[in-house]
């Protein structure tokens, strides 16, 4: 299985949780609180900092896997999905990172 493949077998794993008690699965636990799933994303967005600036590879590949768990918890629970985001990516393809970042104003 490629890594895309992955990616989303994951995401429609978590989708299916969605449907399981809230007290067996954690993934349920933050579908049905979408405060609770944001925080935990920023969470790991902040620990996955924190571990590219300590230089420790494991830590970084372990908190980077828990940033995209988290990350496709919250794209699950706003009914969004991966290849949407896919989408924005191709759509800004080919235009310079800082082309695009003033065309949106920040």
């Amino acid at each position: 299985m490629d890594d895309l493949a992955f990616l989303n077998e994951l995401f429609a794993e978590i989708e299916a949780r969605r449907a399981a008690a809230p007290d067996t699965s954690y993934s349920a636990q933050l579908l049905a609180d979408l405060p609770r799933a944001a925080n935990k994303l920023g969470e790991e967005a902040v620990e996955t900092v924190t571990a590219a600036l300590t230089g420790n590879d494991e830590a970084l590949l372990a908190e980077s896997a828990d940033l995209i768990y988290h990350w496709l918890v919250v794209l699950a629970a706003r009914g969004l999905t991966p290849k949407q985001v896919v989408e924005v990516l191709k759509a800004r393809a080919g235009t310079s990172g800082l082309a695009e970042k003033a065309a949106r104003g920040k």
